[in-house]
């Protein structure tokens, strides 16, 4: 395995990384913003209404992205096993 080769490798880990990432740090950013909006609007600054709501929202995304989570997973598993089966 030349030095090409692990560079792609990293490439395509860190672009998994951010695509399986991306759909519950949208859903974090989002809730954040609202709920940023509804204390600036309403004045109330309770610590626990911003963490609260966000938690569980991620929660719930990570259940629906678990499925997208671990196909990308495997799909990239399975390369990387076959990259190693090819190695002489």
């Amino acid at each position: 395995m030349d030095s090409l080769a692990v560079v792609d490798i990293s490439r395509h880990a860190i672009y998994l990384l951010i695509k399986i990432s991306l759909p519950i740090l949208l859903v974090a950013l989002f809730v954040g913003l609202a709920i940023s909006l509804f204390q600036a609007l309403t004045q109330i600054q309770e610590p626990t209404l911003s963490f609260v709501p966000k938690i569980i929202a991620i929660f719930f995304t990570f259940l629906l992205a678990l499925n997208f989570i671990g196909s990308n997973m495997l799909v990239f598993t399975e390369e990387i096993m076959q990259m190693i089966a090819n190695v002489r």
